[in-house]
């Protein structure tokens, strides 16, 4: 099989991670593989900002937990999270973003390393709390996120288990 569809094919979201830093080199290429995603009109208003440091992560986390209401929630422990935003003018910047996940994703599965759509912060991005922690991640003010990718190396067992596929696939001659 074609690698790119081998790699493609065995993508799974990881929602429990080993202890482990995700390599600087491999966290370089995964946000050099956001960049080069498709963008509308070729614009490219988005920022990519990756965080390791597991105490900032964690008030991050802690943050968005109380904000939602959701006790105890920890992004599954990721190593790391890429957080994309984009200039909330952009008329195409949540499509924009969303190619860039999934180059994301389909990069960090090349590489070994696991990963997790989050979507948490689509409808809180302006929330002060938030806000203030993305200020601090160097997120300008005028970005919203819509997406997350949480990275890290999958625990074992975690990800092998292929869920079926629906959907309906039509060529029409």
């Amino acid at each position: 099989m074609n690698p790119v569809m081998e790699n493609i094919l065995s993508r799974r979201s990881i929602r429990r991670f080993l202890d482990k830093p995700v390599e600087k080199e491999k966290l370089d290429e995964i946000l050099t593989a956001a960049l080069w995603a498709p963008s509308g009109m070729n614009r490219q208003t988005w920022q990519f900002t990756a965080v390791t440091n597991r105490g900032k992560l964690k008030t991050f986390y802690e943050t968005i937990a109380k904000v939602l209401g959701r006790e105890n929630y920890d992004f599954y422990n990721a190593a790391a999270l890429v957080i994309p935003s984009n200039d909330r003018e952009s008329r195409w910047g949540k499509e924009d973003n969303a190619c860039a996940m999934e180059n994301i994703f389909l990069a960090a599965r090349s590489l070994g390393v696991g990963s997790v759509w989050l979507n948490q912060l689509q409808e809180i991005s302006d929330n002060g709390e938030i806000r203030a922690i993305l200020t601090e991640f160097g997120i300008p003010a005028q970005h919203v996120v819509y997406g997350m990718a949480a990275l890290g190396y999958a625990a074992p067992g975690e990800g092998e288990k292929i869920p079926p596929r629906k959907g309906i696939l039509k060529i029409v001659e």
